[in-house]
């Protein structure tokens, strides 16, 4: 009954998108993508033939940067298998659509039995990865009837899942159609073995693994270079209007101070929103884009970065960071900014589901904001207390330094199924 009822609901979901469609860009971009899906596969495999291929599921771009370690480390340790790579959402898929490091990169068809069926009946993966929160169940019914081993890894699991309740029985079995799985921290590995679940692993987060290659990759930023020019700079990583409404404030506070400026890079780029953040700050400000050879950057305390793909650069030149989401929906990456060493801030409102973030605010390398005064508080307290601020740098930075090293854990469980 309860599997009539799940396909039922996927078939409504995708219904709605499609619904939706003409209204919503994202929506239209689910719809689009999954168009004529089965004929493009069916013609892409013909480039593979009998070759082993590895699939890798992503839900979105954040779960694609976690997997992107696991995918490459794969490639080299077994280059004779093609790498398919699927995405659930257009945040993903339409920016990692021509990432060179997968052989074919596509939406995954809805979770129906017939979809299912008939993508494994095309793709014929030799192995699967699902990452994090990935848990479809019908592909995960149809890999299990083909004896396709499938992994999850940097799974993470909360009391207040279904899985774990008395009534979750139909979720708990789609645990047990994995092979392994490998889990970020000791709660969910705890959570798993409490309802009996036996193939996992504690083997940390991939993100900590990817975050280290972007930090080895980094590019030097003249114009931030520049800009910077022997002061302070306050980085504001992913913003959100609800974030500048707390962060805006404080920089009209603090526009008459010649040794800190801000670098505010928005979570999306829209032009009329970045204008009245303009009208807003009272001290002087530049975007990005308006920077000309001979522009003078130390007339400006605030940078607005308007356009997309720098800002894991740009962490190097910031001494301390404010991340935003967590005054909506959720938090942003904190990691990169971790990784350079230096004060992390974010609200307190949503942060809470983010190990990462729940274990530096215990540590003391970051901290969870309520306000402006609160904001302002803290971090008036970082600047005037040297030795304070050289302590969060270390811990942030350490707290990135000894996580690293769950793609290995993962590329060793792959070696014991391959």
């Amino acid at each position: 009954m309860l599997h009539l009822l799940y396909n039922f609901l996927i078939h409504a979901y995708s219904f709605i998108i499609s619904i939706l469609a003409p209204f919503n860009s994202k929506a239209k971009f689910w719809v689009e993508g999954r168009r004529n899906i089965f004929e493009w596969l069916g013609s892409a495999s013909v480039n593979y033939g009998t070759t082993s291929l590895a699939w890798f599921h992503c839900a979105s771009l954040g779960e694609f940067e976690q997997g992107r370690p696991v995918i490459e480390a794969f490639r080299v340790k077994y280059p004779s298998y093609k790498i398919l790579v699927t995405f659930f959402s257009p945040s993903g898929y339409e920016i990692r659509k021509n990432y060179t490091g997968a052989d074919f990169i596509c939406y995954l068809p809805a979770d129906t039995p017939q979809n299912a069926q008939k993508f494994i009946e095309i793709v014929k993966p030799s192995v699967v990865f699902f990452v994090k929160y990935e848990f479809w169940r019908n592909y995960l019914t149809e890999l299990e009837k083909h004896h396709i081993p499938v992994i999850s890894f940097s799974a993470i699991f909360r009391p207040n899942q279904l899985f774990f309740k008395s009534y979750g029985g139909f979720y708990r079995e789609i645990l047990t159609k994995f092979k392994h799985i490998l889990v970020q921290n000791q709660e969910s590995y705890d959570l798993l073995k409490s309802i009996d679940i036996q193939q996992i692993t504690l083997a940390g987060d991939t993100r900590f693994d990817r975050v280290k290659q972007i930090v080895d990759a980094k590019k030097e930023i003249q114009v931030a270079e520049n800009f910077k020019a022997n002061r302070q700079v306050f980085m504001v990583g992913s913003a959100w209007q609800t974030d500048m409404e707390v962060l805006i404030p404080l920089m009209n506070l603090l526009k008459n101070d010649s040794n800190l400026t801000f670098v505010i890079a928005p979570h999306e780029i829209h032009q009329v929103e970045i204008m009245a953040w303009q009208k807003q700050i009272e001290s002087k400000s530049i975007c990005f884009s308006e920077v000309k050879n001979d522009t003078k950057l130390t007339d400006y305390q605030v940078l607005i970065i308007d356009n997309i793909g720098m800002l894991s650069s740009l962490y190097q030149y910031a001494d301390f960071a404010f991340i935003g989401g967590s005054f909506g929906k959720g938090l942003h990456n904190i990691l990169e900014a971790a990784t350079f060493g230096m004060p992390i801030f974010f609200g307190n409102k949503a942060y809470h589901k983010f190990q990462e973030a729940v274990d530096l605010v215990n540590l003391g390398g970051a901290y969870a904001v309520k306000s402006t005064d609160d904001l302002g508080e803290i971090l008036n307290d970082l600047r005037l207390n040297e030795v304070k601020k050289k302590k969060t740098d270390k811990i942030s930075q350490n707290y990135v330094l000894q996580n690293i090293g769950a793609t290995e854990k993962v590329m060793y469980a792959v070696e014991s199924i391959l």
